[in-house]
């Protein structure tokens, strides 16, 4: 089943649950339409080329992780009753060709000015909420778009406040469900698509058999060369991943996609990270944590870097530390620090490591805590830095397996690039805890109890946004428990109280800024991440649709927004 290339069942009668699919890590052409399958949308692998869920019953929301599908060139989930935010990201992938999202009641503001992939051919908006203008990118491409609420005078809209009305009409997806519970719900999806494989590989096989001896007998032993189909990529290494990242002579196909902007990650030598700091002078210090001193640096070709040393505790060899390399080489995304490379240090002798220097990219805007603090961000701006925490946390969790939790995240560790994207920059990754630097005391975003962080690791991080979400709400830092306590309580108060009540506990610096929605919203949701009971919280899924949504009926969110993320 691994194996397995394309899984093709359209038109049939198979209802309930889809089965996680993630393991088959080679399918590239999935075709389940016309079926009644849902609700909830299919756990997939990254690597699909071609999707086709179109006329089922799909009612919850797009996965946030269909924007990391840099391989897929075709997406049809059209009659459907899928619900929440439709990323944009999904027309600039830089594979799609085809893209029919029609018959849904998807949300979300389109900009003009928005990117695409150049080479989209085919797009279908029509039939669902979304507001704004169609974006001029789409221009070469045959697109449509009714029956939505663009304002656009060359096609049937509604006009903006139907979809308004329509979006707030819309139940919220309830929290997701376990991978354990699915498979249960679709047990009876997972026997037929067994029976129909088996079955089809079977007919397969007896029938590749039979062409064998005909094609034998016919040409002999004459070879047939046929054409390639462009769109089925194989890419199989017989070298060891692992042999690749120490070498730093090939790279794998995840580290090319995971950010189209960055570098690939390769091996830095010492004596390029030593003129990058001009010799990790004590001027080029801009930090100093509990995973060790940070440098900033300006490599040969006048990229300015973030250079994170770390003091081995353990005498180990490079090769004890490439499990670890290869983690970190698949933690690209648009909201985290990613790491560009590392670099040995070893002790006189050579016997062992004594130092890893850790190569990131560099953010330019320095904390978004000193951004609030400073009221460099407006509400809109704030809103978006939340919904990047939200995507970067995402990743973390479901970007790749095992997911990496707990991550005792903390607003010192959310940064802001030139463009104030927000990106975390601290993750729960073994490698930092072989260190040599003591432990520092806990914060308020982390003092849960070690039981509760293991058996609800996706809670116990989302509780750690509250607390960042707290912070960005009312604009001053949260530093002990007792604070988060207090605000939870009154935040609570304010939600049973008037528009100026919610106001007067919003950030003075912004608080006239937000609509009265979008602030109960987020103060709504900042209640739900921090409650003492790990099972109210919403999942992490459910944080970022509130936030998109909270987004996107900001009324000034357009006129006052100057980013897109």
């Amino acid at each position: 089943m691994r194996n397995l290339r394309v899984l093709a069942l359209s038109k049939n009668q198979f209802y309930g649950e889809v089965p996680d699919l993630y393991s088959l890590s080679n399918l590239q052409v999935l075709d389940l339409e016309g079926n009644f399958l849902g609700p909830t949308f299919p756990i997939l692998s990254n690597k699909l080329v071609s999707i086709s869920l179109r006329r089922n019953r799909f009612r919850l929301n797009i996965p946030a992780n269909l924007t990391s599908f840099y391989q897929l060139q075709t997406l049809d989930i059209s009659h459907n009753a899928l619900v929440g935010p439709f990323d944009p990201k999904l027309l600039s992938l830089p594979s799609v060709i085809h893209l029919d999202i029609a018959e849904n009641k998807l949300t979300g503001l389109l900009f003009e000015n928005m990117s695409c992939n150049p080479d989209l051919v085919f797009v279908n908006l029509s039939s669902n909420l979304l507001t704004g203008d169609l974006p001029r990118c789409l221009e070469k491409a045959n697109v449509s778009y009714s029956e939505n609420c663009l304002s656009s005078r060359d096609s049937q809209q509604f006009p903006r406040s139907f979809c308004r009305i329509q979006a707030l009409a819309v139940e919220i997806p309830e929290g997701g469900r376990s991978r354990k519970h699915r498979r249960s719900k679709g047990a009876v999806v997972v026997i037929f698509i067994l029976m129909s494989v088996i079955g089809t590989v079977g007919v397969g096989l007896a029938l590749l058999g039979f062409l064998f001896l005909i094609t034998k007998r016919v040409y002999g032993r004459k070879k047939v060369k046929g054409p390639k189909t462009r769109w089925i990529k194989e890419n199989f290494s017989t070298v060891n991943t692992a042999k690749q990242l120490l070498d730093a002579k090939h790279i794998t196909e995840t580290m090319k996609l995971g950010s189209r902007c960055l570098p690939s990650y390769r091996a830095f030598s010492l004596e390029e990270l030593t003129e990058a700091t001009d010799g990790f002078d004590a001027s080029a210090r801009i930090g100093e944590g509990s995973h060790g001193q940070v440098y900033r640096g300006r490599l040969a070709d006048g990229t300015l870097v973030a250079i994170r040393t770390l003091q081995m505790r353990k005498k180990q060899n490079a090769q004890s530390y490439t499990h670890h390399f290869e983690i970190l080489a698949k933690l690209r995304h648009c909201h985290l620090i990613s790491a560009l490379g590392h670099c040995f240090e070893c002790h006189p002798d050579e016997s062992s490591i004594s130092k890893i220097h850790l190569v990131f990219e560099y953010a330019s805007n320095g904390m978004l805590r000193d951004s609030i603090s400073g009221q460099k961000l407006n509400w809109v701006q704030r809103m978006a830095a939340a919904i990047g925490i939200t995507k970067g946390m995402q990743f973390l969790h479901t970007g790749f397996a095992p997911g990496i939790y707990s991550n005792n995240l903390r607003i010192e560790d959310i940064l802001l690039d030139q463009d104030f994207h927000a990106k975390i920059s601290n993750y729960n990754l073994a490698l930092f805890h072989e260190t040599s630097n003591i432990k520092l005391e806990r914060s308020a975003s982390s003092k849960r109890s070690d039981k509760q962080m293991n058996n609800n690791n996706d809670k116990s991080d989302v509780y750690s946004f509250g607390v960042i979400l707290l912070e960005i709400i009312v604009g001053r830092p949260i530093v002990t428990e007792d604070d988060v306590a207090v605000s939870r309580d009154i935040l609570q108060i304010s939600l049973k109280s008037d528009d100026r009540a919610r106001r007067s506990i919003a950030d003075p610096s912004i608080h006239k800024e937000p609509t009265d929605e979008s602030l109960r919203t987020l103060i709504s949701l900042c209640v739900k991440c921090l409650s003492t009971q790990p099972a109210i919280r919403p999942s992490v899924e459910d944080v970022l649709w509130n936030l998109q949504f909270a987004a996107q009926i900001e009324e000034s969110w357009k006129a006052n927004s100057p980013m897109i993320y």
